[in-house]
């Protein structure tokens, strides 16, 4: 068997597999692994510099399938290349991260070939890839790591980061928004270490593209300032490497490739059809194609001799070599920059450096107070000087979120000063979150940043980081009515309450600069869950902790702030923000008619229902049902918190175009009427 049989052989391997794994499960998407197996079988096999016997060694080139319904293509390499499995602490094992048994129980619970790629839950997955667009804009966030990363940590000889990004993606990832900010941020940025091919097979679920793609794809990239190359068939593995060659040698420009394919390649009577898109191709169909591949056509699942060796071969030996080079170069680098090293040991641990949390700020008591925003500001400035892999930045909104890192050699980010630590996303609140997404997968700690109301643009890249288990970061700011005279447009109602619906996602609400502190304190160790950190715009008053509980309890997710003096306490308040300066003056006020309240401040839901019962019921008592909460944004939810008994003030519609005060005033938002629900509660006037 010769070069090009043997190319063949191992091409219809991914295919076949690909189908009888869609037959099997009567469930799943052919038409695409069909189509791209060629292409994905010269990536692996020819160009990528990846190690099956180690997918996480850090210089790796990294693979993304964005169009990740054609997710078998993915199993199918994976188990033919013999990739092996890494546990959560990052041992590399000797069980497969894709077993042959995986693949016949595709999209079957307990199988690790899943309907979509998943990341942490399969080895070689390097970004769970779902909703159409994460993937490619997931990677430009990959690809400005890798810059980064090379900037602050190559050295003249001891190339330590040189890799690249290779995405296949397809119609649905370049109609959806997210893809075009992403593109359009790459292009800005001159990303050449990374390249997308572009699935051009004119097929979606609802027929041919024209009947609602009609425009000149590579123009608009080539608007983008991006590289634009053309394949015209998907199964020419020599013009398919020598455009993967040409990306590798273009400096200066992000890279598309546009492959002309054929979706369900081979399929007698439904290729270049919608029906090979999202179902299998029913038994005849599937003899028939074997048949067209000329394979057996009764075999199911089969992996000839040699394909496995052909793999091994190619990208085995190749990964092998180039893991062995860098480690050695590793070794020597570490000799030559030892702490460099040890940063480099930390951040693929997510671990943090020693000290990363002195110096943070404690403010002292003041009525006035700051905006919590202005306290993030100070608090991240500490910690990107504390933790050198720290960075990120707003959409277009720097000045409002006070995010940006001002302290000396802090920088900006862009084509031509690699290292810098602030990042402008432009106005592209979706692509920002898709994109810190990918600096955590490439182990940065990394932010993004707006105005809550704004989440709703980010929300499905923020679900992903919680799906993917990612400490990112999201700095919300604006959280209520602070900026009142923009509007009920600008004014998160229901925000807070859907994002705290995201399973794994913390939410933080602090209260005041010094939970801003702490709340950070606690974030910055998380290593497997994203957060959110709503901020206020205004001022709100700093507590005297001397008076009013420490801080600290910011951790515990809940903590009573305030309590009864002389007994037990008649009634609990509680409050989250902006509004916990509404409790602690309503309690002031029931206090002085002898009227014995708590007051609990909530910074996070998520964090206080993972503490012990024993705790919750210390905080919130059980048999005080009088119970009132007070926050600015939806009510739903809050019943868990006050009972049946209990009374929310929250917000019920949208808001109004007006000063803070007179929509406090209006909505129910002052210390009085917190004070005069709980006289009503306590059936008192």
């Amino acid at each position: 068997m010769n070069s090009e049989e043997r190319d063949q052989l191992a091409i219809n391997t991914i295919r076949t597999l690909s189908i009888d794994a869609v037959q099997q499960a009567q469930s799943g998407h052919p038409g695409t692994p069909m189509a791209l197996a060629p292409l994905v079988y010269t990536i692996w096999n020819r160009v990528m510099r990846f190690d099956p016997k180690d997918p996480i060694w850090p210089n790796r080139d990294r693979f993304v399938l964005s169009n990740g319904h054609a997710s078998m293509l993915l199993w199918s390499v994976l188990h033919l290349t013999g990739t092996v499995a890494v546990d959560a602490e990052y041992r590399r094992l000797r069980t497969p991260s894709i077993s042959l048994d995986d693949i016949r129980r595709f999209r079957q619970l307990g199988s690790r070939a899943p309907g979509h790629p998943e990341y942490h839950w399969v080895s070689g997955v390097e970004v769970t890839t779902g909703p159409l667009g994460q993937g490619i804009a997931t990677s430009v966030g990959m690809a400005i790591a890798r810059k980064w990363l090379a900037n602050r940590y190559n050295r003249p000889g001891i190339e330590l980061f040189d890799y690249d990004i290779y995405t296949v993606c397809g119609d649905g990832c370049l109609m959806e928004g997210v893809g075009s900010e992403a593109a359009s941020l790459a292009g800005h940025l001159g990303l050449d270490n990374l390249c997308w091919v572009y699935d051009n097979n004119h097929i979606t679920i609802e027929g041919r593209t024209d009947i609602t793609f009609t425009e000149d794809v590579a123009a608009r990239f080539l608007a983008y300032r991006w590289n634009v190359l053309r394949v015209g068939d998907a199964n020419d593995l020599e013009r398919i490497a020598d455009a993967l060659a040409i990306f590798r040698r273009t400096r200066g420009r992000p890279t598309l490739i546009v492959l002309d394919s054929h979706i369900g390649y081979g399929s007698p009577h439904k290729i270049d059809t919608a029906a090979t898109h999202g179902g299998p191709l029913g038994e005849e169909e599937v003899r028939l194609t074997k048949r067209a591949y000329g394979w057996p056509e009764d075999a199911r699942f089969l992996v000839p001799d040699g394909v496995r060796e052909q793999f091994g071969a190619g990208i085995g030996r190749r990964g092998a070599e180039a893991r062995a080079r860098w480690e050695a170069l590793f070794a020597e680098y570490r000799k030559q920059f030892p702490g460099l090293a040890t940063e480099i040991d930390q951040m693929q641990r997510r671990e943090l450096p020693a000290g990363w949390d002195r110096d943070l700020p404690s403010f002292a008591a003041d009525p006035k107070g700051i905006a919590g925003r202005d306290a993030s500001g100070e608090v991240l400035n500490v910690l990107a000087r504390n933790i050198p892999w720290f960075l990120g930045g707003a959409a277009d909104l720097g000045p409002s979120t006070k995010t940006t890192l001002r302290f000396t050699g802090a920088g900006d980010f862009e084509a031509g000063s690699p290292g810098g630590r602030n990042l402008h996303f432009g106005i592209r609140e979706h692509a920002m979150a898709a994109v810190v997404n990918g600096l955590s997968l490439s182990k940065l700690r990394a932010f993004g940043a707006t105005f809550l109301i704004f989440s709703d643009y980010a929300r499905p890249a923020i679900r992903l980081s919680a799906l993917m288990e990612l400490p990112t970061i999201m700095v919300f700011t604006h959280d209520a009515m602070g900026d009142g005279e923009d509007g009920p447009t600008h004014q998160p109602v229901e925000q807070l309450v859907s994002l705290r619906a995201i399973p794994g996602l913390v939410v933080l609400r602090p209260g005041d600069a010094n939970e801003v502190v702490e709340a950070y304190r606690y974030v910055l160790r998380l290593r497997h869950q994203p957060a959110v950190i709503a901020l206020s715009r205004q001022p709100l008053p700093t507590y005297d902790r001397r008076k009013y509980a420490s801080a600290a309890g910011v951790a515990r997710g809940a903590y009573v702030m305030a309590d009864a003096s002389g007994g037990a306490p008649e009634i609990i308040l509680i409050a989250s923000g902006s509004e916990v300066s509404l409790a602690v003056d309503a309690h002031e006020a029931l206090a002085s008619r002898g009227i014995r309240s708590r007051v609990v401040s909530m910074p996070s839901w998520d964090i206080f229902e993972h503490q012990p019962q024993s705790y919750r019921d210390a905080v919130l008592p059980p048999a005080v049902k009088a119970r009132v909460a007070v926050e600015q944004g939806s009510v739903l939810g809050w019943e868990r918190y006050v009972g049946a008994e209990g009374r929310v003030i929250g917000m019920k519609t949208f808001g109004a175009s007006a000063p803070l005060q007179a929509l406090q005033r209006k909505f129910g938002f002052e210390p009085e009427q917190v004070a005069a629900a709980a006289l009503e509660l306590l059936g008192r006037r």
